[in-house]
């Protein structure tokens, strides 16, 4: 009670085939197939989109490291000096 038994889904299937025919069914669930692969292959096309453009966010800074050019950390005589913090002592 409650449930379908195996009787149930054959008469149901028999329903739909007689309802929808036998060669319109095979060409209904064709297309079916049709659009669950093509669905399959836009997410496989979204994957490699978005593999392609990690790799090519990682390579960026690689070629920046790659630079010969030595990184200068003087300080420019416009920029005014931080003060000191002052000691403990000397705060009170």
């Amino acid at each position: 009670m409650g449930g379908f038994s195996l009787w149930h889904i054959l008469i149901l299937a028999i329903v739909v085939l007689l309802l929808f025919g036998g060669n319109r069914f095979s060409n209904m669930m064709g297309d079916i197939a049709k659009g669950v692969k093509s669905f399959k292959a836009g997410m496989a096309d979204d994957d490699e989109e978005s593999r392609r453009r990690y790799e090519q966010q990682r390579q960026i800074p690689r070629e920046q490291a790659r630079r010969e050019d030595p990184i200068d950390v003087t300080p420019r005589p416009s920029e005014p000096a931080a003060p000191p913090p002052p000691r403990d002592d000397e705060a009170r």
